[in-house]
Protein backbone atom coordinates (compact mmCIF):
# COMPACT_ATOMS: atom_id res chain seq x y z
CA UNK A 1 0.00 0.00 0.00
CA UNK A 2 1.58 3.24 -1.17
CA UNK A 3 -0.97 5.91 -0.38
CA UNK A 4 -2.34 7.09 2.95
CA UNK A 5 -5.98 6.52 1.94
CA UNK A 6 -5.26 2.82 1.74
CA UNK A 7 -4.32 2.83 5.42
CA UNK A 8 -7.75 4.30 6.17
CA UNK A 9 -9.77 2.07 3.81
CA UNK A 10 -13.14 1.27 5.50
CA UNK A 11 -13.24 -2.19 3.93
CA UNK A 12 -9.78 -3.08 5.26
CA UNK A 13 -10.71 -1.67 8.68
CA UNK A 14 -13.92 -3.74 8.72
CA UNK A 15 -11.97 -6.88 7.85
CA UNK A 16 -9.47 -6.31 10.63
CA UNK A 17 -12.24 -5.66 13.14
CA UNK A 18 -13.78 -9.04 12.27
CA UNK A 19 -10.42 -10.72 12.85
CA UNK A 20 -10.02 -8.90 16.17
CA UNK A 21 -13.53 -9.91 17.25
CA UNK A 22 -12.85 -13.55 16.40
CA UNK A 23 -9.51 -13.56 18.23
CA UNK A 24 -10.98 -11.81 21.27
CA UNK A 25 -13.73 -14.43 21.56
CA UNK A 26 -11.15 -17.23 21.53
CA UNK A 27 -9.17 -15.51 24.29
CA UNK A 28 -12.41 -14.63 26.16
CA UNK A 29 -10.66 -13.04 29.18
CA UNK A 30 -10.02 -9.28 29.52
CA UNK A 31 -6.90 -8.14 27.66
CA UNK A 32 -4.90 -5.00 28.49
CA UNK A 33 -2.78 -3.48 25.72
CA UNK A 34 -0.56 -0.45 26.28
CA UNK A 35 0.61 1.84 23.51
CA UNK A 36 4.08 3.28 24.19
CA UNK A 37 3.88 6.27 21.89
CA UNK A 38 2.18 9.63 22.13
CA UNK A 39 1.50 9.56 18.39
CA UNK A 40 -0.36 6.28 18.86
CA UNK A 41 -2.37 7.79 21.71
CA UNK A 42 -3.34 10.71 19.49
CA UNK A 43 -4.23 8.48 16.51
CA UNK A 44 -6.27 6.07 18.67
CA UNK A 45 -8.30 9.02 19.96
CA UNK A 46 -8.61 10.78 16.62
CA UNK A 47 -9.90 7.72 14.78
CA UNK A 48 -12.12 6.46 17.62
CA UNK A 49 -10.33 3.12 17.76
CA UNK A 50 -11.14 2.36 21.41
CA UNK A 51 -14.86 2.44 20.60
CA UNK A 52 -14.41 -0.06 17.75
CA UNK A 53 -12.77 -2.79 19.81
CA UNK A 54 -14.54 -5.66 21.62
CA UNK A 55 -15.44 -5.04 25.25
CA UNK A 56 -12.75 -7.35 26.61
CA UNK A 57 -9.95 -5.49 24.77
CA UNK A 58 -8.74 -2.46 26.70
CA UNK A 59 -6.20 0.03 25.37
CA UNK A 60 -4.28 2.12 27.90
CA UNK A 61 -1.74 4.86 27.27
CA UNK A 62 1.82 4.71 28.57
CA UNK A 63 4.77 7.10 28.98
CA UNK A 64 5.14 7.82 25.28
CA UNK A 65 5.17 11.61 25.37
CA UNK A 66 8.70 12.95 25.97
CA UNK A 67 7.46 16.34 27.17
CA UNK A 68 5.09 14.65 29.62
CA UNK A 69 7.70 12.36 31.19
CA UNK A 70 10.17 15.20 31.77
CA UNK A 71 10.46 15.46 35.54
CA UNK A 72 9.29 18.50 37.49
CA UNK A 73 12.88 19.16 38.56
CA UNK A 74 14.14 19.17 34.97
CA UNK A 75 11.41 21.62 34.01
CA UNK A 76 12.47 23.91 36.83
CA UNK A 77 16.14 23.64 35.82
CA UNK A 78 15.14 24.65 32.29
CA UNK A 79 13.31 27.68 33.68
CA UNK A 80 16.38 28.70 35.69
CA UNK A 81 18.66 28.33 32.67
CA UNK A 82 16.33 30.32 30.45
CA UNK A 83 16.31 33.15 32.98
CA UNK A 84 20.10 33.51 33.16
CA UNK A 85 21.77 36.59 31.74
CA UNK A 86 23.40 36.46 28.33
CA UNK A 87 21.60 33.24 27.35
CA UNK A 88 19.53 32.26 24.34
CA UNK A 89 17.50 29.23 25.39
CA UNK A 90 16.39 27.06 22.46
CA UNK A 91 13.63 24.48 22.77
CA UNK A 92 11.10 22.53 20.75
CA UNK A 93 7.64 24.08 20.81
CA UNK A 94 5.86 21.60 23.08
CA UNK A 95 8.05 22.55 26.05
CA UNK A 96 7.06 26.20 25.91
CA UNK A 97 3.88 25.89 27.99
CA UNK A 98 4.84 23.09 30.38
CA UNK A 99 4.29 24.42 33.90
CA UNK A 100 7.04 24.40 36.50
CA UNK A 101 7.05 25.41 40.15
CA UNK A 102 4.41 27.98 40.95
CA UNK A 103 2.94 27.76 37.45
CA UNK A 104 5.92 29.38 35.73
CA UNK A 105 6.77 28.29 32.16
CA UNK A 106 9.20 29.06 29.37
CA UNK A 107 6.43 30.98 27.67
CA UNK A 108 6.04 33.20 30.73
CA UNK A 109 9.81 33.58 30.99
CA UNK A 110 9.88 34.81 27.41
CA UNK A 111 7.03 37.23 28.06
CA UNK A 112 9.04 38.58 31.00
CA UNK A 113 12.05 39.26 28.78
CA UNK A 114 14.04 36.02 28.63
CA UNK A 115 15.40 35.13 25.20
CA UNK A 116 13.62 31.83 24.59
CA UNK A 117 13.58 30.61 21.00
CA UNK A 118 11.44 27.84 19.55
CA UNK A 119 13.35 25.76 17.01
CA UNK A 120 11.96 23.13 14.68
CA UNK A 121 15.26 21.27 14.41
CA UNK A 122 18.40 21.14 16.50
CA UNK A 123 20.67 22.30 13.67
CA UNK A 124 19.09 25.78 13.87
CA UNK A 125 21.22 26.20 17.00
CA UNK A 126 24.39 26.20 14.90
CA UNK A 127 23.30 29.38 13.14
CA UNK A 128 22.12 30.85 16.43
CA UNK A 129 25.58 30.29 17.90
CA UNK A 130 27.38 31.73 14.87
CA UNK A 131 25.08 34.77 14.70
CA UNK A 132 25.32 35.51 18.42
CA UNK A 133 28.97 34.90 19.38
CA UNK A 134 28.65 36.90 22.61
CA UNK A 135 25.67 34.84 23.80
CA UNK A 136 25.52 31.39 25.35
CA UNK A 137 23.19 29.16 23.31
CA UNK A 138 21.55 26.45 25.41
CA UNK A 139 19.54 23.77 23.63
CA UNK A 140 17.09 21.74 25.69
CA UNK A 141 17.72 18.23 24.41
CA UNK A 142 14.38 16.51 24.81
CA UNK A 143 12.89 13.44 23.18
CA UNK A 144 13.46 9.73 22.80
CA UNK A 145 15.81 7.87 20.47
CA UNK A 146 14.07 9.49 17.48
CA UNK A 147 15.36 13.03 18.12
CA UNK A 148 18.50 12.34 20.16
CA UNK A 149 20.64 11.44 17.10
CA UNK A 150 19.88 14.85 15.55
CA UNK A 151 21.20 16.61 18.63
CA UNK A 152 24.22 14.31 18.69
CA UNK A 153 24.91 15.38 15.10
CA UNK A 154 24.72 19.06 16.08
CA UNK A 155 27.10 18.58 19.01
CA UNK A 156 29.58 16.77 16.74
CA UNK A 157 29.26 19.53 14.13
CA UNK A 158 29.84 22.26 16.72
CA UNK A 159 33.03 20.56 17.91
CA UNK A 160 34.22 20.24 14.33
CA UNK A 161 33.48 23.94 13.67
CA UNK A 162 35.04 24.94 17.02
CA UNK A 163 31.80 26.59 18.14
CA UNK A 164 32.34 27.33 21.82
CA UNK A 165 29.14 29.12 22.85
CA UNK A 166 26.75 26.18 22.49
CA UNK A 167 25.69 23.57 25.04
CA UNK A 168 22.93 21.01 25.55
CA UNK A 169 20.74 20.55 28.60
CA UNK A 170 20.00 16.87 27.99
CA UNK A 171 16.79 15.44 29.37
CA UNK A 172 16.65 12.75 26.69
CA UNK A 173 15.05 9.45 27.62
CA UNK A 174 15.35 6.00 26.06
CA UNK A 175 12.36 3.69 25.79
CA UNK A 176 13.43 0.08 26.62
CA UNK A 177 14.31 0.75 30.30
CA UNK A 178 10.89 2.36 30.79
CA UNK A 179 9.20 -0.75 29.41
CA UNK A 180 11.21 -2.86 31.88
CA UNK A 181 9.92 -0.63 34.68
CA UNK A 182 6.34 -1.04 33.47
CA UNK A 183 6.73 -4.82 33.32
CA UNK A 184 7.94 -4.80 36.92
CA UNK A 185 5.16 -2.51 38.19
CA UNK A 186 2.96 -4.50 40.62
CA UNK A 187 -0.04 -2.27 39.85
CA UNK A 188 0.05 -3.11 36.14
CA UNK A 189 -0.78 -6.34 34.39
CA UNK A 190 -0.17 -5.56 30.74
CA UNK A 191 -0.76 -8.38 28.26
CA UNK A 192 0.83 -6.73 25.24
CA UNK A 193 2.51 -3.60 23.95
CA UNK A 194 1.99 -1.56 20.81
CA UNK A 195 5.60 -0.45 20.46
CA UNK A 196 6.45 3.00 19.07
CA UNK A 197 6.94 3.23 15.33
CA UNK A 198 9.15 6.32 15.21
CA UNK A 199 11.49 5.19 18.00
CA UNK A 200 11.68 1.72 16.48
CA UNK A 201 12.96 3.05 13.17
CA UNK A 202 16.06 3.93 15.20
CA UNK A 203 16.43 1.16 17.76
CA UNK A 204 14.85 -1.69 15.78
CA UNK A 205 12.79 -4.64 16.99
CA UNK A 206 15.58 -6.44 18.79
CA UNK A 207 15.61 -3.79 21.53
CA UNK A 208 12.24 -5.04 22.85
CA UNK A 209 13.25 -8.63 23.58
CA UNK A 210 12.54 -8.08 27.27
CA UNK A 211 8.80 -8.11 26.43
CA UNK A 212 8.50 -11.68 25.11
CA UNK A 213 11.05 -12.72 27.74
CA UNK A 214 8.43 -11.59 30.28
CA UNK A 215 5.80 -13.65 28.42
CA UNK A 216 4.11 -10.58 26.97
CA UNK A 217 3.25 -9.83 23.35
CA UNK A 218 4.79 -6.98 21.36
CA UNK A 219 4.04 -5.48 17.95
CA UNK A 220 5.66 -2.40 16.39
CA UNK A 221 2.96 -0.50 14.53
CA UNK A 222 2.49 2.55 12.35
CA UNK A 223 0.05 5.37 13.02
CA UNK A 224 -2.90 4.95 10.68
CA UNK A 225 -6.12 3.06 11.57
CA UNK A 226 -5.13 0.00 9.53
CA UNK A 227 -1.69 -0.01 11.19
CA UNK A 228 -3.05 0.13 14.71
CA UNK A 229 -5.87 -2.37 14.19
CA UNK A 230 -3.55 -4.82 12.47
CA UNK A 231 -1.17 -4.38 15.39
CA UNK A 232 -3.94 -5.22 17.87
CA UNK A 233 -4.88 -8.31 15.85
CA UNK A 234 -1.24 -9.42 15.70
CA UNK A 235 -0.98 -9.03 19.48
CA UNK A 236 -4.11 -11.13 20.01
CA UNK A 237 -2.75 -13.77 17.66
CA UNK A 238 0.38 -14.06 19.80
CA UNK A 239 -1.69 -14.33 22.98
CA UNK A 240 -3.98 -16.94 21.44
CA UNK A 241 -1.06 -19.09 20.31
CA UNK A 242 1.00 -18.55 23.45
CA UNK A 243 4.02 -17.74 21.27
CA UNK A 244 5.18 -14.30 22.33
CA UNK A 245 7.41 -12.33 20.01
CA UNK A 246 8.36 -8.84 18.82
CA UNK A 247 6.49 -8.58 15.53
CA UNK A 248 6.90 -5.74 13.04
CA UNK A 249 3.65 -4.48 11.54
CA UNK A 250 5.33 -1.20 10.54
CA UNK A 251 7.66 -2.95 8.11
CA UNK A 252 7.72 0.02 5.74
CA UNK A 253 9.66 1.96 8.38
CA UNK A 254 11.29 -0.50 10.80
CA UNK A 255 14.02 -3.09 10.42
CA UNK A 256 14.94 -5.62 13.11
CA UNK A 257 18.34 -3.97 13.60
CA UNK A 258 17.05 -0.39 13.36
CA UNK A 259 19.09 2.50 11.99
CA UNK A 260 22.58 1.45 13.00
CA UNK A 261 24.24 4.54 11.50
CA UNK A 262 22.10 6.92 13.56
CA UNK A 263 22.50 4.84 16.72
CA UNK A 264 26.27 4.68 16.30
CA UNK A 265 26.34 8.48 16.03
CA UNK A 266 24.13 8.76 19.11
CA UNK A 267 26.35 6.44 21.13
CA UNK A 268 29.51 8.25 20.07
CA UNK A 269 28.26 11.50 21.65
CA UNK A 270 25.96 10.30 24.46
CA UNK A 271 26.13 7.63 27.13
CA UNK A 272 23.33 6.32 29.31
CA UNK A 273 22.69 7.63 32.81
CA UNK A 274 20.02 7.22 35.46
CA UNK A 275 17.12 9.53 34.70
CA UNK A 276 14.03 10.70 36.53
CA UNK A 277 10.71 10.17 34.73
CA UNK A 278 7.53 11.90 35.79
CA UNK A 279 5.33 9.21 37.30
CA UNK A 280 7.88 6.41 37.03
CA UNK A 281 10.60 7.81 39.28
CA UNK A 282 14.30 7.26 38.64
CA UNK A 283 14.93 4.50 36.11
CA UNK A 284 18.51 3.18 35.80
CA UNK A 285 20.28 3.77 32.47
CA UNK A 286 17.20 5.37 30.94
CA UNK A 287 18.61 8.83 30.12
CA UNK A 288 21.32 10.21 27.89
CA UNK A 289 24.22 12.36 29.09
CA UNK A 290 27.07 13.75 27.01
CA UNK A 291 30.24 11.68 27.12
CA UNK A 292 33.34 13.12 28.79
CA UNK A 293 34.83 13.84 25.36
CA UNK A 294 31.96 16.31 24.85
CA UNK A 295 31.81 17.69 28.40
CA UNK A 296 32.31 21.28 27.20
CA UNK A 297 28.92 21.00 25.46
CA UNK A 298 27.15 19.79 28.61
CA UNK A 299 25.12 22.66 30.08
CA UNK A 300 25.10 21.18 33.58
CA UNK A 301 28.90 20.97 33.57
CA UNK A 302 29.36 24.33 31.91
CA UNK A 303 27.31 26.35 34.41
CA UNK A 304 26.98 26.31 38.19
CA UNK A 305 23.38 25.86 39.22
CA UNK A 306 21.79 26.28 42.64
CA UNK A 307 20.23 23.31 44.38
CA UNK A 308 16.83 23.20 42.69
CA UNK A 309 14.24 21.18 44.58
CA UNK A 310 10.90 20.50 42.95
CA UNK A 311 7.76 18.56 43.66
CA UNK A 312 4.89 17.32 41.59
CA UNK A 313 2.01 19.70 41.03
CA UNK A 314 -0.61 19.32 43.77
CA UNK A 315 -3.66 17.40 42.59
CA UNK A 316 -2.23 16.68 39.13
CA UNK A 317 -2.70 13.08 38.01
CA UNK A 318 -0.14 13.11 35.18
CA UNK A 319 2.21 10.70 36.94
CA UNK A 320 -0.39 7.95 37.39
CA UNK A 321 -1.79 8.58 33.90
CA UNK A 322 1.68 8.12 32.38
CA UNK A 323 2.01 4.78 34.21
CA UNK A 324 -1.34 3.64 32.83
CA UNK A 325 -2.95 3.14 36.25
CA UNK A 326 -5.35 6.06 35.84
CA UNK A 327 -7.30 7.67 33.03
CA UNK A 328 -7.56 11.44 32.61
CA UNK A 329 -11.16 11.30 33.87
CA UNK A 330 -9.80 9.99 37.18
CA UNK A 331 -7.89 13.24 37.74
CA UNK A 332 -9.96 15.79 39.73
CA UNK A 333 -8.43 18.66 37.74
CA UNK A 334 -9.24 17.26 34.27
CA UNK A 335 -11.59 19.50 32.26
CA UNK A 336 -12.41 21.46 35.41
CA UNK A 337 -9.24 23.35 36.28
CA UNK A 338 -6.86 21.76 33.78
CA UNK A 339 -7.68 22.55 30.14
CA UNK A 340 -5.64 23.18 26.98
CA UNK A 341 -6.04 26.92 27.60
CA UNK A 342 -4.96 26.58 31.23
CA UNK A 343 -2.81 23.41 31.47
CA UNK A 344 -1.89 22.40 35.01
CA UNK A 345 0.17 19.37 34.02
CA UNK A 346 2.27 18.45 30.96
CA UNK A 347 -0.14 15.73 29.78
CA UNK A 348 -2.53 18.53 28.82
CA UNK A 349 0.13 20.60 27.05
CA UNK A 350 1.63 18.36 24.40
CA UNK A 351 -0.41 17.23 21.41
CA UNK A 352 0.91 13.75 22.25
CA UNK A 353 -0.23 13.98 25.87
CA UNK A 354 -2.95 11.60 27.03
CA UNK A 355 -4.99 14.34 28.71
CA UNK A 356 -4.82 16.56 25.64
CA UNK A 357 -6.06 13.69 23.47
CA UNK A 358 -8.86 12.74 25.87
CA UNK A 359 -9.95 16.37 26.16
CA UNK A 360 -10.24 16.62 22.39
CA UNK A 361 -11.71 13.25 21.45
CA UNK A 362 -13.53 11.73 24.45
Amino acid sequence: MKFIDEYRDPAVVAGLLKRIESASQKISRPVIIMEICGSHTYAIGRFGIRKLLPENIRLISGPGCPVCVTSARDVDIALYLAGMDNVIFATFGDMLRVPGAGGDSLQKKRAAGADVRVVSSADECIQLALSNPQKEIIMMGIGFETTAPTIAAVVAACRKKDIQNFSVFSVHKIVPPAIKALLADPLLNIDGFLCPGHVSTMIGANAYQMIPDADRAAVITGFEPVDILEGVWMLLTQMESGKMDVAIQYSRGVKPEGNTRAMNLLQSVFETNDAEWRGLGTIPASGLALRNDFASFDTLKRFTLPDIKSGDISGCGCGDILRGIKLPDDCPLFKKVCTPVNPIGPCMVSSEGTCSTYYKYY
